[in-house]
């Protein structure tokens, strides 16, 4: 099955992206209970209202591979203001793993370059925990190191 095949639906339960449990709530049952790892964006306006969203990728039981220019491409078409990036964790555990960290940081980096702001990288499982880098801090590290110059996000 390709990227195409399975699409992130947003409920009209929120049309405003006001926090990160808003998104969650609003992803359909597709996403969650994927057995394969699906890694999707969220293009928002400059009123956190969802212009557009895809997945980008569809990986494997534990692996999805995601380049920064899948992801801001179609933010630049769609002059999104900013992205929410979402994916799930299959095996349930919510825990960023080493390169969710390395890819945030990234897309961070080159959404700063860009000017359209990472607000958050959500991971999911199929009980509806999730784990937010915002939520817990991780974000604003990121972007405070690269605001410092730092050539890399440790």
């Amino acid at each position: 099955m390709g990227a195409m095949a399975v699409e992130i639906r947003l409920l009209e339960g929120c049309p405003r992206i006001v926090s990160s449990q808003c998104l969650v709530d609003s992803i359909l049952e597709e996403v969650v209970q994927e057995k394969r790892e699906l890694f999707g964006v969220v293009y928002l306006n400059t009123k956190n209202e969802p212009m557009a969203h895809e997945v980008i990728s569809v990986g494997s039981l534990n692996a999805s591979i995601v380049h920064p220019r899948e992801i801001f491409r179609r933010a630049i078409v769609e002059s999104a203001a900013s992205v929410i990036i979402v994916h799930n964790h299959p095996s349930g555990d919510i825990a960023p793993s080493t390169e969710d960290r390395e890819l945030t940081a990234r897309l961070v980096k080159a959404g700063k370059l860009l000017g359209i702001e990472v607000l958050d990288h959500l991971i999911v499982n199929s009980r509806r925990e999730y784990y937010s880098f915002a939520g817990e801090g991780e974000l604003e590290k990121m972007k405070r190191r690269f605001a410092k110059g730092a050539k890399y996000f440790q």
